[in-house]
């Protein structure tokens, strides 16, 4: 049994930061890609950030370039979400995936295990 657990979220002001975290456990991941997506209220899901669990590549969405980073520890089976320099836009609940089977998988259909998600608020 998968089990993502997620951890971080808030309430912030816009230019603020946060770091989001994802437990992993019930399974390693060393060839598959995690990934972190949000969903504002009625908004579809989108793709925010994803990384290789093995190698440590990244890639993320432009409207998160230079702002955001994605990272993982192997270690403690842990991903983790950087958000600097946060914008209202940025209000969403997040959420992490994993199993992503597809070389930088980054639409929903890709990845079969899913986080609870967690709430992250922007105030202007």
């Amino acid at each position: 049994q998968v089990q993502l657990v997620e951890s971080g979220g808030g309430l912030v002001q816009a230019g603020g930061s946060l770091r989001l975290s994802c437990a992993a456990s019930g399974r390693t991941f060393s060839r598959y890609f995690m990934g972190w997506f949000r969903q504002a209220p009625g908004k579809e899901r989108e793709f925010v950030a994803g990384i290789g669990w093995s190698g440590g590549s990244t890639y993320g969405a432009d409207s998160v370039k230079g702002r955001f980073t994605i990272s993982r520890d192997k270690a403690k089976n842990t991903m983790y979400l950087q958000m600097n320099s946060l914008k209202p836009e940025d209000t969403a609940v997040y959420y992490c995936a994993a199993g992503g089977k597809v070389v930088r998988a980054s639409a929903s259909n890709e990845y079969d295990y899913w986080g609870q998600g967690s709430q992250v608020t922007v105030s202007s």
